[in-house]
């Protein structure tokens, strides 16, 4: 379901990014990641370095960042593990860009409770405001791409936009959403009805007594 991204020519990709180095701050913080984990299982980071490196990346270009081939192999020579299994990971994961993305990457899901809630006017909001699956607007700003399950079925239809959820959709309030985002403001995150996180709507249907109440259970177990 995924759109494949378009990986850019492996010479030009070489030439912008074959001396990528981490940021004085990353370094620092790439340390501490691998530091989590004991002698000679510092592969267990590669999760977490890739997820810095993709934001370095992002912070240089001013898009949501992505992974060049390059950058994966300085985190490979890091963490003294074979390239294939860096690439592996960051094929797996619909979280790490294969290729270049926009400022905001719409990554709208799909999947079955998705689609039976709306996804598809979600998908009509966005072709209408200029977004194409697996493509960037002209103007760099966004990308759209179909994924898989997000886990916020029961706020279905949603978007993940760059670190962001985007629930209860309709087709005016994704219009909505992008909008802002377009003229450099920070729409509302979460549920864009009225509710709280997946709680019911209209609020609360059981234990309704403890709304508001503070109780602490702290000792009682």
């Amino acid at each position: 379901m995924a759109d494949a991204p378009h990986i850019p020519d492996e010479a030009e990709t070489r030439a912008r990014w074959g001396a990528f180095a981490w940021t004085e701050e990353n370094a620092a913080q790439a340390e501490k990641v691998i530091a989590r984990y004991p002698a000679g299982r510092q592969q267990s980071a590669v999760m977490p370095l890739l997820d810095l490196a993709q934001r370095q990346v992002g912070a240089e270009t001013q898009t949501q960042g992505w992974l060049p081939v390059p950058v994966m192999e300085y985190i490979a020579r890091q963490l003294d593990m074979p390239y294939m299994r860096v690439y592996e990971v960051a094929t797996f994961y619909t979280m790490y860009n294969l290729a270049p993305v926009g400022r905001y990457h719409v990554q709208v899901c799909g999947t079955t409770p998705c689609m039976l809630r709306g996804s598809d006017d979600v998908f009509a909001a966005c072709k209408n405001k200029g977004l194409v699956k697996g493509a960037t607007t002209p103007d760099g700003l966004f990308t759209l791409t179909e994924v898989e399950c997000l886990g916020a079925c029961a706020n279905a239809p949603m978007v993940q936009i760059n670190d962001d959820n985007y629930e209860d959709l309709t087709y005016d309030s994704m219009g909505a959403i992008l909008d802002d985002l377009a003229a450099g403001k920070q729409p509302k995150i979460g549920p864009q009805i009225e509710r709280q996180t997946s709680c019911p709507e209209g609020g609360p249907t059981s234990l309704q007594e403890m709304v508001g109440e503070n109780h602490d259970y702290r000792g009682s177990w």
